[in-house]
């Protein structure tokens, strides 16, 4: 079981550029703001700008799944055919991500909180 979708990263050529369109859209500063990742809050949704993106494979916005254990959740799609592009990586304060391929190029990201709220 998923907690869902509620966070979508961009990959991002102009980190500025970008930071100001989704300040613009979203009317709202963010709560990250580094050389490596923006993120900004707005409706119960996270969303990121990572001006690394293009190099770790991604193609365009990436959905993040919530899970309680991404260890099992990436073996099973990697056992169900998805390509790994990224694997377990902390990005800070326990919070994990990952993100696989699938058969058909799309792009699916993977997301632990250090306390485990999917069910939220």
């Amino acid at each position: 079981m998923t907690g869902g979708v509620r966070t979508v990263i961009y990959p991002v050529k102009d980190l500025g550029r970008a930071k100001a369109l989704f300040r613009a859209l979203l009317g709202t500063e963010p709560y990250a703001d580094e050389a490596y990742y923006v993120g900004f809050k707005d409706a119960g949704q996270d969303i990121g700008l990572d001006p690394n993106g293009h190099a770790r494979g991604m193609t365009g916005p990436v959905p993040y799944w919530h899970v309680d254990d991404i260890r099992a959740r990436l073996a099973a799609l990697r056992e169900a055919g998805a390509e790994v592009l990224q694997d377990v990586q902390d990005v800070g304060g326990g919070k994990l991500i990952a993100f696989v391929k699938d058969a058909d190029g799309n792009l699916l990201g993977l997301t632990e909180d250090p306390a485990s709220t999917t069910a939220s």
